[in-house]
Formats: C-alpha cells, sequence, structure tokens
C-alpha cells in the first residue's frame, strides 16, 4: 500500500453544496476502507468512482519508486474530498519497459505487458460497473500509460454503455493548468521524469521520502545508436532531425539519460508541489462534476466471464 500523504486533507474547500448530510455517512472515500452497507448507501446517490492508475518506476536517486502512483493518488483523494465521491485503491503497476535498465542494474521498476495491463484496467472497471457505478474515472499519473490505453476505454464504453474517462494530470511538453507555477526554463524540463514537477510533488506529499542530496540536474542526449544529426530534448519517443520531430524510435530511458532525471530537480519545493495539486485537483473536480449532470445509460452491467 502506498505511504500515507502527510497531508490532512480536511482544510479543503468543498465544491459541491448542501451534500453535508450525504458526507457524513461516510468514514472514508476510498472503496478499500468502505463496508458493502457504506457502498450500496452511496450507489442511491452517485455513481461515479475515481480509478487511480500509475505505476512503478525508477525516478532516479532522489524519489521514490511510487512517485507516479503519489500522483495519482493523492489527486483522487483530493478531488474526493471536494466533491464527495469515491476512489479505488490503485493500479499501481503500469507499462514501462523503458525503464528496465539492463539485468542485475537493480533499478526496482516493474513494469506489466500492455496486454497485461489493459486486462487489469478492463475487470477493474468492469467489476465496478457490475456493482452499480455507471462513470468510471481513470487518474493517470504515469505518461506512458497513455500510448496503449485507447483500446481499452473503447471497449469498456462500446462494451456497457458507461462514461468511461482517462485523466491525464501532468506536465510535460503541455504545461496546461501549472502555467506559471515551475521555475525550471523549458530547456530544463520543469514537467519531465523526476525534475522540479514531480520532485516539488512528492516533497508535498511526503518530504521524509525525498533525498535531495541526492538530487541532481541532468539534459536528455540522443542515444549512441542514432546518429549526431539528430538530436533529443524530453523523454518523448520522437527526435528532432533539421529541427522538425518527424522520426519516432523505441527507446530505453538509460539510453538517452543514464541518471533516471530529465532535467532540473533543484529548484522543487513543498510549496510549489502543493500548489500543483490544487489547481490538478480543483480542475479535474469541476470537469467532473459536469459530467455528473448527464444522462449515462449502462446497457450490459453483469460480470459474466469471472474465470479464465
Amino acid at each position: 500500500m502506498i505511504a500515507s500523504s502527510s497531508n490532512d486533507l480536511s482544510h479543503l474547500p468543498k465544491l459541491t453544496e448542501g451534500d453535508d448530510d450525504f458526507r457524513a455517512q461516510f468514514l472514508s472515500w476510498d472503496l478499500g476502507d468502505l463496508t458493502i452497507t457504506d457502498i450500496r448507501n452511496y450507489l442511491k446517490s452517485k455513481d461515479i468512482i475515481l480509478v487511480p492508475i500509475a505505476s512503478l518506476e525508477q525516478h532516479g536517486a532522489h524519489l521514490p519508486l511510487y512517485t507516479d502512483t503519489v500522483t495519482a493518488v493523492h489527486i483522487s483523494e483530493r478531488i474526493a474530498h471536494l466533491i464527495g465521491v469515491l476512489y479505488s485503491p490503485p493500479i499501481w503497476m503500469g507499462y514501462s519497459p523503458q525503464h528496465m535498465h539492463e539485468p542485475g542494474e537493480g533499478r526496482g521498476t516493474i513494469t506489466v505487458r500492455s496486454t497485461t495491463l489493459l486486462a487489469v484496467m478492463h475487470d477493474v472497471a468492469r467489476s465496478l460497473i457490475h456493482h452499480g457505478f455507471n462513470r468510471i474515472i481513470f487518474i493517470n499519473g504515469h505518461g506512458s500509460n497513455i500510448k496503449v490505453v485507447d483500446p481499452v476505454l473503447r471497449k469498456l464504453r462500446y462494451e456497457t454503455g458507461a462514461l468511461i474517462s482517462f485523466v491525464k494530470p501532468y506536465m510535460e511538453r503541455y504545461t496546461g493548468i501549472l502555467k506559471g507555477l515551475m521555475e525550471n526554463p523549458p530547456e530544463e524540463t520543469p514537467g519531465w521524469h523526476a525534475s522540479e514537477l514531480e520532485t516539488s510533488q512528492d516533497l508535498a506529499w511526503n518530504e521524509d521520502l525525498v533525498r535531495m542530496d541526492r538530487a541532481e540536474f541532468t539534459k536528455a542526449h540522443i542515444p549512441d545508436f542514432l546518429p549526431k544529426s539528430f538530436a533529443k530534448k524530453d523523454g518523448m519517443p520522437d527526435v528532432e532531425f533539421e529541427g522538425y520531430t518527424y522520426f519516432n524510435f523505441p527507446m530505453d530511458h538509460h539510453e538517452f539519460i543514464e541518471s533516471g532525471v530529465i532535467g532540473n530537480p533543484l529548484r522543487a519545493t513543498k510549496e510549489k508541489g502543493e500548489e500543483a495539486f490544487r489547481r490538478l485537483s480543483e480542475h479535474v473536480a469541476r470537469g467532473i462534476l459536469e459530467l455528473m449532470k448527464i444522462t449515462v445509460s449502462v446497457h450490459i452491467r453483469e460480470l459474466v466471464y469471472r474465470v479464465m
């Protein structure tokens, strides 16, 4: 189980009005903390649930392997407290083949095949739909999961009619709602792997797990197997040639950044991490409130194939 946040979320403002009686019924918004009576009572009023999904992978010498899962879980926690919705325990494994490194290197990453990840996502969502949830919102904390998830999201929608969404609250090439928060310039890739953003978020989550004495600023470079006429600036699989990014290659992380850190984590602060979590969670919470207004009709609910 992921290490507990040091944050007390009771101070968060509620984004919904008039649901104090509803909130008072529940000791927790974590599905795993509840009883069948709690879940039945919840489903009398709401049919939405968040599913945090991320990875367990190396984040350099200063951040825990749980880093991406921290993002997914904590944003889910905050959304739950803001608008009074349930979230499930996290799907902590992800699609991370690029982080494995050479055998015997002790990096610690646990990756699963894309087919495994899609099967887990499918079965988790189908189980929840079986019980009466109509709106499944995956809260993703790991960029590489995005490469493989479209087939299962479509399958769930086509198969059941449920509302299926996949939310990606992080910043890599897309600054989005976090614009102006990070101090690193673009060439220091503020939102990239174990850099300013992720380090700040981990500090806000649990600073005891962050080893800033080990943090270092490192930049991505073109892998040795490509000619030097190509260039690489970040962790995307595409590379530049003649100033354009039309070429894409499967690359392992250690081939373009030995330390595991893409960018400069040394400007990270707990305060930046807290503000990033606030902006992201409030934005997603407002979007979910809008999604709760629409009509959803599930045409297949029963999970028939329970063993294989």
